[in-house]
């Protein structure tokens, strides 16, 4: 599908998503798309949303009350209360922006705004960023016209949504997609060992804990040519780099890198966590990885988005409890002991990729506006249904389509 904007299409859309980059990643890339596109578009968020780096500057940005829903029942008043608010508030905004479509990426402050577009009989859609059907969405499943997934098997999904389901995958961000037209770095016996390390606030600390020590164990032939770029938390920082001094290798170590994306381009091994952003990223690019799922993470989701990558041989996942030293360096070793095994777990992940996620993404909420297209995501009844409920395999798969003309 063309990103060229067509002549009298414009609409408007408003891109509802909680303030994490897990959930504004692929909003922003959507709302880019659909900005070359000839679009408006405006986010509803909340105030860490409204005012995190990356947010574009032609998207103007609405903070609405959105209530959280624990554990503790005594809660739960002030947050029914918090979204009737937002969801009056909501309604208040798309009287005036009149929007074509409503789509959520999940979130609770994404949760108002979608209530809103379906009591207001808008076309609404949610975006699953994770292989397994997160709270909020699973609230609206029922509700809205559409539920656009990045996985082909999505846990949590009820079947008798899964006539709804289009498989388009989690778009990325524009600068890291562009490397998809570039090589896996050369690896050969002499070459350096270029590994990158990130985890994000809540797991750089097990990672910084053991990575070190489990790269001091792999074999002189790995080991002496290893160059290390890793994340750390900032209270770490003086103690991993006193590791990696202690064993003698070279190392890269900081808070956040600006250019995340370029450290990627030049890394021939990742070792981290498995958010959804972070494996859509390693398969934009062809990355192959280790990854330890975040142990707390809702549902276990960081674990089921390694299924895929994992079972493609493009990645291999360590369980928190397992992480140790001597275990990393063995899955190193598997991997990278012949030059070609890495490069081939790297062509794995490649294939794993969904690089067209924005614009498929783009093309489903086009068609929910009334615009006639070419090429537009019709999963149909039956498709939906296999892409929700079959097992995944290792055998990458694109997103049916048919056209429509």
């Amino acid at each position: 599908m063309s990103s060229e904007p067509r002549k009298g299409a414009s609409r408007h859309f408003v891109l509802a998503a909680g303030g994490t980059g897990g959930h504004l990643i692929p909003a922003f890339a959507l709302a880019a798309e659909l900005n070359a596109r000839g679009h408006h578009v405006a986010l509803i968020t909340d105030e860490r949303g409204a005012n995190i780096p990356g947010k574009p500057d032609f998207m103007p940005a609405h903070v609405l009350p959105a209530g959280r829903f624990g554990k503790n029942p005594l809660g739960w008043f002030a947050g029914v209360r918090a979204v009737l608010q937002g969801r009056a508030m909501a309604l208040r905004l798309f009287e005036s922006f009149q929007p074509s479509a409503v789509i959520g990426f999940g979130g609770y402050p994404a949760l108002p705004a979608l209530l809103a577009a379906t009591s207001a009989g808008l076309p609404s859609i949610v975006h699953e960023q994770n292989a397994v059907l997160g709270r909020v969405n699973r609230l609206l499943a029922g509700r809205v016209d559409a539920i656009a997934t990045s996985y082909d098997q999505v846990d949590r999904l009820a079947p008798k949504h899964a006539g709804k389901v289009h498989l388009v995958g989690n778009p990325v961000r524009a600068e890291v997609l562009r490397l998809r037209e570039q090589d896996f770095p050369d690896f050969t016996d002499e070459s350096l060992f270029r590994i990158l390390v990130t985890g994000g606030s809540q797991g750089a600390r097990v990672l910084s804990e053991v990575v070190p020590d489990g790269l001091a164990m792999l074999p002189p032939a790995l080991r002496q040519r290893l160059q290390v770029t890793q994340q750390c938390r900032p209270e770490d920082l003086d103690a991993v780099r006193g590791r990696y001094a202690s064993h003698d290798i070279p190392a890269e170590l900081g808070t956040y890198f600006e250019d995340m994306h370029e450290r990627l381009a030049g890394a021939h091994l990742f070792i981290g966590r498995a958010g959804a952003s972070t494996i859509a990223e390693l398969t934009a690019v062809g990355r192959p990885a280790i990854l330890v799922p975040l142990p707390i993470a809702t549902d276990d989701h960081q674990a089921a988005n390694t299924r895929e990558m994992a079972r493609a041989g493009g990645a291999r996942m360590i369980r928190q409890d397992a992480f140790q030293p001597k275990e990393l360096a063995k899955q190193i070793q598997a991997m990278a002991m012949n030059p070609a095994s890495l490069a081939n777990a790297a062509h794995c992940a490649f294939n794993c990729g969904r690089p067209d996620a924005a614009k498929d993404l783009a093309d489903l909420v086009e068609s929910m506006s009334g615009i006639d297209l070419m090429d537009v995501i019709r999963v149909g009844e039956s498709a939906g249904v296999a892409a929700a409920l079959r097992p995944a395999t290792g055998t990458p798969r694109k997103a049916a389509k048919e056209r429509v003309e």
